[in-house]
């Protein structure tokens, strides 16, 4: 086999890189389908706000079932977020900025109290925040399938209503469309992606997989499902590619590159170098 194909195979014959493989494929197809949405509304802190205020899930359900009860405990983190989040920002003297920051503040606030009470796994935690994708079971691989499934459908059903709601809200209600339901349901959507990513890629860096592959397909074109499409396939790229560089560099090369930051400077250079190239393409063609 070529060095490339040897870079980009040979290491998932391993078990645990197969299923981190698997893994970070489907957040990354998740995060750049679910992003265009993020983008479109200008909700990337929103997206960033959850990743905090899932902390203290992590942490009641780390205490309550080690590793296997950290998906359920950031699960239901994610629910109330969403759920109170749509709730305050309806409210006529409460700014959407104001609503994030009081519960950012108060869930992370909980989840640091929490974790001070204890004093066996501190340590483990910190893998919450920052990943530990090579540990992943396929049980964890299966929720975060499911997750996706859900998402992706919810997406297929509402992204009209989504659509019509990012740019023109007004002509969305006139319409017959519920606001405050289809607001619920993104952001939704939104914290289980986070909910999915939390102990693979961690809560710190599942934001570069919702905005990264968006604003890249955006750079490609104006129309949503194909924002959509090209940020699904980039996050999904970006997750293989990642990976894959990380283990080389790991194993063949004695650098101790992470495979989550290893992805998110792969998704950033990719990024940069399309908007560069897109800088001198619209400066060639006005010269």
């Amino acid at each position: 086999m070529s060095g490339v194909g040897a870079l980009l195979v040979e290491p998932f014959h391993v078990p645990y890189m197969a299923r981190a493989l698997t893994e970070l494929v489907i957040l990354g197809v998740l995060g750049g389908a679910v992003g265009v949405f993020v983008l479109v509304r200008r909700l990337a802190y929103v997206a960033d706000a959850l990743t905090h205020t899932v902390f203290p899930g992590v942490v009641v359900g780390f205490a309550a079932g080690a590793a296997d009860g950290v998906f359920w405990g950031a699960l239901a983190a994610g629910l109330i977020t969403a759920v109170l989040l749509t709730l305050l920002t309806r409210a006529p003297r409460i700014s959407e900025d104001s609503a994030l920051t009081v519960l950012l503040t108060a869930f992370f606030g909980l989840g640091v109290v929490l974790v001070s009470r204890q004093h066996g796994y501190r340590h483990d935690l910190t893998a919450f925040l920052f990943g530990q994708v090579l540990t992943v079971t396929w049980t964890e691989v299966v929720q975060s399938a499911l997750v996706a499934v859900g998402c992706l459908a919810a997406l297929a059903v509402l992204g009209r209503q989504l659509t019509l709601r990012a740019f023109d809200p007004e002509g969305a209600r006139a319409m017959g469309y519920r606001i405050g339901l289809l607001d619920l349901a993104l952001n939704v959507v939104i914290a289980l992606v986070v909910v999915a990513a939390v102990r693979s890629v961690g809560t710190v860096l599942v934001i570069a997989l919702v905005i990264t592959p968006a604003a890249f397909g955006r750079v490609l074109s104006h129309r949503i499902p194909v924002i959509a499409a090209i940020g699904a396939v980039f996050g999904g790229l970006c997750g293989w590619l990642g990976l894959a560089a990380s283990y080389q560099a790991s194993v063949f090369h004695g650098l101790q590159l992470a495979a989550g930051p290893a992805i998110v400077l792969l998704m950033t250079t990719a990024y940069a170098t399309l908007l560069a190239g897109a800088a001198l393409l619209r400066k060639a063609r006005r010269a």
